[in-house]
């Protein structure tokens, strides 16, 4: 495989741990697509680098809107040889309590919307016969936690598919494989933080205590320890690592 710069299609790339994963794989050299609901927010990102970076809009889990994104991708810089299916989404609620629209909302963003962007790269990385699909689950895709029942599914699914997916492409070149952050020092999780603020009355010490307490370091994960992760499995000397969950989550016990 050349060493030349890749066409790499990140999903949620303008926030959180999929901005750190755009300017990762941009300082590597890679041109990079910036997918997201929000193609403001995109735009935003790839003024940074307007050469290497390129912002599309569509909703992970409407198949035709991605589609249309995929080809305006294409326009810009080519086949898609990396992708990471980033983009995701976690609402909480108790089981009981928990209605059948917030359970589809979690299957629909987290998993489906990862089938359906891989569907779609896929046959560019087939006919090159060489890829790179990194799926960004979660430790909530290793184990369990309370009141997140929807997104600890879609994100079990996603984890599935993964190594399913591995197997069927063995031998095709492509490698399939899931990053699983712990808890991230995201936009996501400080929104958590200051709700869990507001319901309890908890001071922001204590209630991001409860964000860290089962990760042994005692922090929360940076974004760019997520990203280095994914740009590692991204690169050319890991054609034999496919079908692996890698938890980056400062050594939780899953």
């Amino acid at each position: 495989m050349s060493t030349a710069p890749l066409h790499a299609l990140v999903t949620g790339g303008a926030r959180g741990i999929g901005a750190a994963i755009t300017r990762r794989l941009r300082a590597q050299g890679h041109q990079v697509t910036i997918l997201g609901r929000s193609l403001a927010t995109g735009q935003a990102l790839a003024e940074e680098d307007p050469d290497g970076l390129h912002a599309v809009a569509a909703d992970v889990a409407d198949a035709a809107q991605l589609a249309r994104a995929l080809e305006a991708a294409r326009r810009r810089f080519g086949p898609v040889q990396l992708l990471v299916n980033n983009a995701g989404q976690a609402e909480s609620a108790p089981f009981a309590k928990m209605d059948v629209a917030l359970w589809q909302r979690m299957l629909d963003v987290n998993l489906t919307g990862t089938m359906h962007c891989t569907q779609l790269a896929l046959p560019d990385m087939l006919q090159a016969g060489w890829g790179r699909v990194v799926n960004v689950a979660s430790t909530a895709g290793q184990t369990g936690y309370a009141y997140v029942s929807a997104y600890c599914a879609a994100k079990h699914g996603v984890i599935g598919l993964t190594r399913a997916l591995a197997r069927e492409l063995a031998r095709s070149g492509v490698t399939v494989n899931a990053v699983c952050p712990g808890y991230t020092d995201t936009d996501i999780v400080r929104d958590s933080i200051a709700r869990v603020m507001a319901k309890t009355g908890r001071g922001e010490a204590e209630a991001r205590a409860e964000f860290v307490k089962t990760n042994p370091q005692g922090r929360l994960v940076d974004p760019v320890e997520v990203a280095d992760a994914v740009a590692w499995l991204c690169g050319t000397g890991t054609g034999a690592v496919t079908g692996q969950t890698i938890s980056v989550c400062g050594g939780e016990i899953m």
